[in-house]
């Protein structure tokens, strides 16, 4: 089991206001061709290497693995609201989502730069299912619109993609050793029961 949690409430209502922000946003972001994708993909790995480097892998996790799994935090807490998980963002009093990482493991720069290619697998399998969650996310954009809520069904399949994204960047990032599972499953209750 990974090391590294992500998990978010299930709001009893919705705000139409945020899917057409959500929407805005979305369609700006492909106007201007940012690769977002590409860029947490390549850039967490290159970055733990950067920082394994001026350390070793033990310092990494020490020193910066706090300050990384913040920036992932935030990270997640995006990909969350624009998946329609929430209408919170980073700012508000309670946190969107919940995000922990155990660091595991002893990194090296290598190993760290060798993961862009050992993820590959399941950014593949998790690209396939990016394609059924831009369906469902229509689905439950309009479902937003008229009713301020979708099924819960529909919304723990995108609390799962979103899941498998999380565990994906902690494992790109070096925070954790374990491979991502291939699953969109909740996991577990805390991230001390990750064992």
């Amino acid at each position: 089991m990974s090391a590294a949690l992500f998990d978010v409430s299930y709001p009893q209502r919705f705000d139409r206001v945020q899917v057409v922000l959500r929407v805005v946003i979305i369609w700006l972001a492909a106007l201007i061709g940012i690769p977002f994708w590409l860029i947490l993909y390549l850039g967490f790995p290159v970055l733990a290497a950067v920082l394994i480097s001026q350390k070793d892998g033990a310092r990494y996790l020490t020193e910066d693995g706090q300050r990384v799994s913040g920036w992932l935090r935030a990270v997640v807490a995006v990909i969350a609201y624009l998946w329609i998980l929430t209408d919170r963002l980073l700012g508000s009093s309670e946190p969107p989502v919940r995000f922990e990482v155990e660091p595991s493991g002893t990194p090296t720069a290598g190993s760290a730069l060798l993961r862009i290619l050992t993820a590959i697998p399941s950014a593949f399998v998790l690209a396939l299912l990016g394609f059924v969650s831009a369906i469902v996310w229509v689905i439950a954009a309009i479902w937003v619109l008229i009713a301020e809520t979708y099924p819960e069904s529909l919304y723990g399949f995108q609390r799962g993609v979103v899941r498998w994204t999380a565990r994906l960047l902690a494992y790109l990032a070096s925070l954790v050793d374990s491979y991502p599972p291939f699953s969109l499953d909740t996991g577990p209750a805390t991230v001390g029961a990750a064992s």
